[in-house]
Parts: C-alpha cells; structure tokens; sequence
C-alpha cells in the first residue's frame, strides 16, 4: 500500500507541474501579444522576433548552468557562506536527473517550471525596451537576467534554505521579489542607459503619450498573462508532501500542499488571494489613472504582483487592500520618475513589476510582522526591516545595477541601440546593416507604384 501511494504521489506531482508550465507558456505568449499591440508600425515582426528567441536562447543557458545555480547558492553570498557542491552535482547538466530516465519524474517538469520564471523576467525587461533596442543586445540581457540573475536571487530569497530566509526573515511566496522586483529594476538599468523613443517627450520634456497600436491586440495578451499568472501560483507550491519525507522538521503531521518554503498552504486560499488582489488592482488602478484603459489593465497586474509576497498568508481582503494601496503608489511613482528624469518605460515594466515587487514586499514586513518566514526552527520571523533589505538586494543589487552596467558597456561598444535613420524606418522595413539597401528597394517601389498609376 505503501507503494502505492508513493506511486501515485509521484504521478500526481510530475502531471501537476507538467500542467502548471503549459498554463505559465501563457505568460510568454501573452507578453509577445502585449509587446506587439503596444508597438507601433514596422516594429511588430521585431518584437516577435526578440521574444520567440528568448525560448531557446534562456532555455538552453538554463539548463546548462542556471538550474544549478539554484541548489547550489542558497547560502553563498557575498560577505560569506559557500557553494553547496554537492546539491549542484546533482542538479548539474550531466547528473542522471538532467535527462531522460525513469527513476525521476520530478526533477524535469520542475526545472520546466523555473525556467519559464526565467522566460518571464527575460520578457519583463523586453518590454521596456521596445522599438529602439538592438535584438542582440536584448538577448544577452535575457540570457543574464533569466539564466543568472533571478536564480541567484532566486537561491537566497526563494528556497527552503535560502540564507536572506534564515537571517531576513524574508518572506516572498509568490514572487514580488524574486522575479517581478528583480526584472523591474533590470530594465531601469537599461533603459536608464538606452534613453527614450524618438518623440516620446516634448523639446520642454513633457512625455508625450504614445498610444498602442492595437488595444485589442493589448487586451488579450493581458488577459493571457492574467491567466499564466495563475498557473504560476499553482506553480509556486509543492502540491503534495509528508513531513517524514525532510526529516519531520516542517509543520504538520499529515500530507498537504506546501509553499515553495514548504509551508502548508492550498490551492483553495491561493484562488480567493489571487482574485481578491486582481479585483483590488484593477479598481484601484481605474481610480487612480481616471479610467485610462492601458493602466487600468496594467493595474490589475501590478496589484497581483503587490500582494504576491504574502499572498499565502493575507486574509482575501488584505489582499485586496495591499493590492489597491500597491497600485496607487506605482502609479504615481511612474509617472514622477517619467517627468523628473525622462525615462521612456514603454509599457510601464518598471512600474508593474518592479515598484509593485517592492512596494510589495515591503508591506508584506508590516502586514505580516512576527509571522514565521519558514516552518523550519530557527529561521527569523518575517519583519518589516528584513523585507526591506531584501526589496533593496532584489530591486537594486541584482536588478538595476547589473542591467546599467550591462547596457553601459554595450552602449560603449556601440551595440545597445539601433542608429536613428533605422529607428525612424521601423526595425521591420530596415535591417540595422541592410538600411541603404531597404530605402533603395523604398524608393523604386514607390516609383514603381507611381508609374503604374500614371499608365493606368
């Protein structure tokens, strides 16, 4: 009998994250939708381009050293610690579990389960960037961010034995910080360094508002991402677990779902959270931006992702409030870093993820002050100080400073930005070493088009 049911847990657990990870693809093909509907004219196939090759190019970094990186730095940081040798071997591209065998049916829906984390944050800053970003040089952030970065911090703030979970008290079940806060403040690094679209501000500095393309494009790559986005809650826990299996050292006496801290948890309390805080954004974000449509269902997001770090723990109207409360402070804080420092955020990325991740872990150290981060003894409990460090480690150690320093370098060699006469064609009609060629082909197709019309 006994047999049996560790046959049965396992199936339920591999067809459980199988299933997680075909609703997290959602996500990616919603950003593609996004990003298309919110560029403009001869930058769409672009766009699509940049995106589809983040799938191959983070995957197969991912698999090569980012997975590892994930059991192997927990506690290796910089003022101390060190690598876990042994947890990375086993996670290392060449262990039996890196491939096809029938002794373990965990490890790769698993891994299939971080890596679209990584496809996530890589999307994240790909946003931002649209229309004037050389695809080179965004795939070599994608490959950082997604392959090394968020891993890294992934590592010390989201694994069971994370040190920032030991000696913070930092608690971010579901990511505020972990991947929207990190991704948010990569892309405020790059485009700190990338500057804004051509006509984006006024010569006196004003933005100027540059509407999507295609809303309804918009609209549905949204409500994808919405819909991915509850498939990595899901995603988020350990669907089924017996304390034995660790050493009888978490919470609980009988089997149950668990966080990613392996903390009992259900898929019941995570649904009422995940609506509460989509419905507390979207109100909120109608609000504050005076029914804007673009913000509004942007609000929706950033409030999930505001009340994501707790969103195990929240009451479903706390959840609601933080929500609501994180959206009105993004919103506002968007549209002062656009005026005082003229930084052209495309489709509101910095904002929606990043702010939102840190203003969400931050009210998460208020809102769950005392409560325990983990279940395992020892471990500090969740506080407002420890939360804090962590937003400032996630937003601003990990993210923003390594994409300025990235870009900056990039920008130095002349590899960052595409050349303005190739930004004003629209990267679809002129190839970055092809643009004399496309305006020639240009201007005899149109002296082509005229004299057909004149012989007609």
């Amino acid at each position: 009998m006994d047999g049996n049911l560790n046959a049965l847990t396992t199936i339920f657990t591999e067809f459980y994250y199988w299933v997680t990870v075909v609703f997290m693809f959602l996500i990616h093909v919603g950003f593609c939708m996004y990003e298309v509907g919110a560029s403009r004219r001869r930058n769409h196939m672009h766009t699509l381009m940049k995106n589809i090759m983040i799938i191959p190019l983070v995957t197969v970094t991912f698999f090569f050293f980012g997975w590892w990186i994930y059991w192997a730095f927990p506690n290796f940081y910089i003022f101390g610690g060190a690598i876990n040798w042994d947890a990375g071997a086993g996670n290392a591209p060449w262990a039996e579990t890196m491939g096809t065998n029938l002794n373990d049916r965990i490890t790769g829906v698993f891994w299939a389960a971080f890596l679209l984390f990584s496809w996530t944050a890589a999307s994240i800053v790909s946003g931002s960037v649209i229309e004037r970003i050389r695809s080179s040089a965004l795939w070599v952030h994608a490959v950082l961010i997604g392959s090394v970065f968020w891993i890294i911090d992934a590592a010390w703030g989201w694994h069971y034995d994370g040190w920032m979970v030991k000696y913070l008290g930092y608690h971010d079940a579901y990511a505020s910080g972990v991947i929207h806060a990190i991704a948010g403040g990569y892309a405020l690094g790059v485009i700190m360094v990338l500057g804004p679209r051509i006509g984006k501000f006024a010569a006196d500095g004003t933005p100027r508002d540059i509407p999507p393309h295609n809303p309804w494009l918009l609209t549905i790559g949204i409500f994808l991402i919405y819909t991915g986005f509850w498939g990595f809650y899901a995603a988020c826990n350990v669907p089924l677990i017996s304390p034995e299996v660790i050493g009888g050292e978490i919470t609980g006496t009988t089997w149950t779902a668990t966080n990613i801290y392996l903390a009992p948890t259900s898929l019941s309390g995570i649904t009422f959270n995940f609506l509460m805080s989509l419905s507390g954004g979207l109100m909120a974000a109608y609000l504050v931006s005076k029914g804007d449509a673009f913000w509004t269902f942007s609000g929706g997001l950033a409030g999930v992702i505001t009340a994501s770090a707790g969103n195990d723990l929240y009451h479903p109207i706390q959840a609601m409030i933080v929500a609501a409360i994180g959206v009105v402070i993004v919103y506002n804080l968007h549209q002062w870093v656009e005026r005082k420092f003229k930084l052209d955020d495309a489709v509101g990325a910095v904002a929606v993820h990043g702010y939102a991740g840190v203003v969400g872990l931050i009210l998460a150290g208020f809102m769950l002050w005392g409560a325990p981060s983990s279940p395992f003894e020892g471990f500090a409990s969740i506080n407002p100080v420890g939360q804090t460090i962590g937003a400032v480690i996630m937003f601003f150690v990990l993210g923003f400073a390594p994409g300025w320093g990235v870009a900056k370098i990039q920008s130095m060699m002349g590899v960052l930005r595409i050349p303005e006469e190739v930004e004003l064609q629209g990267l679809d009609f002129a190839d970055h070493d092809t643009y004399e060629a496309a305006k020639a082909s240009i201007i005899e197709a149109d002296k082509a088009h005229l004299a057909a019309k004149l012989s007609a």
